[in-house]
């Protein structure tokens, strides 16, 4: 490398190059002897340096790179700071610059960084495994696929079992091998290639006795650098802990081979994922910061299972501490991210299954008793899990999430909306809910995560509408000014359309939006019922005409309530052709089958009628006024009323167009019927509009 530590004192004159600046940098870093802080600084500039020309490579293909004057040496200077022994701080700083430096320099710095591994890994002593498995560990998230190519590469993984059964054991490097298997896991072609060459090891080292020995071991392991004694002897807590994790995440997310049916019968004992949840457990409720965080890691995985997720629920300390954990945790941070997973194998309900779907799992039940498949398993089933984000809203977790809302990472959100999102499918949890301020975090959700995570955003707006149907918005809104409740519109608007992206066409979320826009479209408030027929409306139109007739209800149900906007009547009341069109569904609502969907198409109809336009329609409409008449003699009184005040509004039309309705109305056996609904009738209301309606007919036909 050209640059010695000399040029950094050297004295002004014209501004150092780029090349110039890089070089500095490097030699500052390779000098050695600083204090953190500086070392932090150092590398700060030099990711900066990086960021900027790999930007200027995408912006001018013809720009000359500062990686072409970064060597073998100065690339080992950068990696060496990923060491384990190294301060924390100083290790994430260097993480963030070598993922810079592999982004410049490209091909060159994927060559450099294999050379390195394999470089060290051949030198064989400890310090360069150490360094190696280091580098190894913090490149999986990089650069993932080069990082694999060589964790698989020929004989490595077949060789650390050897190292880590050698007479002198070094804890550093167990420990810094498990953290680059740990990482591994991560591939799924690694994690295959782990359960091949290292369960064997991992499960001894989980399975240590008191004494420091291993069911497999043989004689006494002796540690490099270590005291005699017999609990240095023993695999320390951590290797054990982290181990641990890795068993956690083969047994979680079991492998190919694993599930082999050509595989022995008869196996060797191996360490349930039962077990080593309780191992788990025993560590996270103890009072120490050390290992909690690989606990609470291994922990998530575990809970992926549904034995495992009915200890956890089972467990009240264990379910308190984990929330206490997670109110201690910092945000963005491992234990974070590890607790709320926790939470959300937890609550989480099993997808939705489409018709198809269903008869398919119907079909491997039928195998299952067979003994040909497993079936679903029950512990996973509706009634378990709404128990358990009972248990989970119960022990206090609600408060801790919306604390960590406000400072989370975009994927701890994302976590935090499908906690809620599962919590909100039990009613009763939903006014709760509401009360410890989830409509609030939702919000903030919906506006905050990126368009580009669409599945989260649907997520958060259902979980809205949820809690929206069940609770009054005017209790859940008013008097909140950060919470306003137009800002609750646009969520539930953007899941009315079924997602474009899904698999199977999931209709529950449009429904339980059009049932939340409805209820927010009964509060006496004018903006409110406009902004949803500005945003709402096309899509409203839509799903009036659904299949699915719980959807088209609920969409009748909405337009009924619009309409008492002056601006949703005049989308029947304009005289338009589409006003027309609009006026011949509800009136074909208005005649369902579903009592429910004839009551709010009737209702519409109800406060529609008192526009004369709306009345000439229902006239010039082949069989509106039989219709209206219909609902008239309904056995339903409710129904009943809406009918009869539809058809007074239209007997009692003002000129020309009352003389054609009243007409009309004679025509299609409207005395009759009027004379039947008195009979039927005996709320004073329905009496008196039948009454003024009939005489109105009566005097007509004189």
């Amino acid at each position: 490398m050209a640059a010695s530590v000399d040029e950094t004192s050297q004295s002004a004159g014209p501004p150092a190059s780029v090349e110039d600046q890089t070089l500095l940098v490097f030699a500052r870093l390779m000098e050695g002897g600083q204090e953190d802080e500086e070392t932090c600084r150092e590398l700060d500039q030099l990711t900066k340096l990086l960021n900027d020309d790999a930007i200027a490579q995408q912006k001018d293909k013809g720009h000359k790179s500062i990686c072409s004057v970064i060597d073998g040496d100065c690339v080992d200077t950068v990696l060496c700071y990923l060491d384990m022994r190294q301060p924390d701080i100083v290790r994430g700083h260097a993480t963030l610059t070598t993922s810079a430096y592999l982004k410049a320099a490209g091909d060159d710095g994927s060559k450099k960084l294999s050379a390195f591994f394999f470089d060290r890994i051949n030198r064989g002593t400890y310090d360069d495994y150490i360094v190696a498995f280091c580098v190894a560990s913090a490149s999986f998230p990089i650069v993932p696929d080069l990082t694999a190519q060589l964790f698989l590469s020929e004989g490595f993984l077949s060789s650390l079992g050897p190292l880590m059964r050698r007479e002198w054991k070094s804890r550093k490097v167990e420990t810094a091998c498990l953290e680059m298997l740990n990482a591994a896991c991560m591939n799924h072609l690694c994690r295959e290639a782990v359960e091949k060459y290292c369960v064997e090891w991992l499960e001894e080292v989980v399975d240590q006795d008191p004494t420091g020995a291993t069911k497999a071991s043989i004689g006494e392991p002796k540690v490099q650098g270590e005291g005699g004694s017999i609990s240095m002897r023993r695999h320390s807590e951590q290797v054990q802990h982290l181990a641990a994790v890795i068993l956690a995440k083969l047994r979680a997310v079991p492998s190919k081979a694993a599930n082999d049916p050509n595989k022995p019968r008869i196996e060797p004992a191996t360490t349930s994922i039962e077990d080593l949840a309780c191992l788990f457990t025993k560590m996270i409720l103890r009072d120490e910061d050390h290992g909690r965080q690989h606990s609470i890691e291994g922990l998530a995985y575990a809970s992926l299972q549904p034995k495992v997720k009915e200890q956890i629920i089972g467990d009240q300390s264990l379910l308190k501490k984990l929330v206490k954990t997670l109110t201690e945790a910092p945000p963005r941070s491992p234990t974070t991210y590890g607790a709320l997973s926790i939470f959300v194998n937890l609550t989480r309900y099993r997808p939705a299954l489409s018709e198809e779907e269903k008869k398919m799992s119907q079909l491997k039940a039928y195998a299952n008793a067979a003994g040909k498949l497993p079936g679903p398993d029950p512990l996973d089933d509706e009634e378990h899990v709404g128990k358990r984000c009972q248990a989970v809203f119960d022990v206090g977790l609600v408060p801790v999430l919306i604390t960590h809302s406000k400072n989370g990472s975009p994927a701890s959100m994302g976590l935090i909306v499908s906690i809620i999102h599962a919590m909100a499918v039990t009613r009763t949890l939903r006014g709760p809910l509401a009360q410890q301020g989830a409509v609030k975090l939702l919000l903030v959700a919906w506006s905050t995560i990126r368009d580009t995570e669409d599945a989260a955003r649907r997520m958060a707006a259902q979980a809205l509408a949820r809690i929206l149907i069940s609770t009054n918005p005017a209790l859940v809104f008013g008097g909140n000014r950060s919470n306003p409740v137009n800002a609750a519109i646009r969520p539930l608007v953007s899941i009315v359309p079924p997602d474009p992206a899904a698999e199977t066409r999931d209709l529950l979320p449009t429904f339980e939006a059009l049932m939340a826009l409805t209820n927010l479209a009964s509060l006496e408030d004018e903006d409110t019922r406009r902004i949803i027929i500005q945003t709402a409306w096309p899509h409203v139109e839509e799903q009036l005409l659904a299949s699915n007739h719980l959807v088209s209800k609920a969409a009748v149900e909405l337009v009924c309530n619009l309409v008492q906007d002056p601006e949703g009547a005049a989308m029947y009341a304009d005289d338009s052709a589409k006003a027309r069109n609009r006026l011949h569904v509800l009136l074909a609502l208005a005649d369902a089958d579903d009592d429910g969907t004839r009551s709010a198409a009737g209702g519409a109809l109800a406060s529609l009628t008192g526009y004369e336009t709306v009345v000439r329609g229902i006239i010039h409409r082949e069989g509106g006024i039989k219709v209206i008449l219909t609902m008239c003699n309904d056995q339903d009184e409710g129904l009943r009323h809406r009918g009869i005040v539809t058809i007074h509004n239209v007997a009692l039309a003002p000129g020309e167009t009352g003389k054609l309705a009243r007409a009309k109305i004679g025509e299609e056996g409207g005395v009759e019927a009027l004379k039947e609904c008195l009979k039927q009738s005996r709320r004073p209301e329905v009496v008196q509009a039948t009454v003024e309606a009939l005489k109105a007919v009566l005097e007509h036909e004189a």
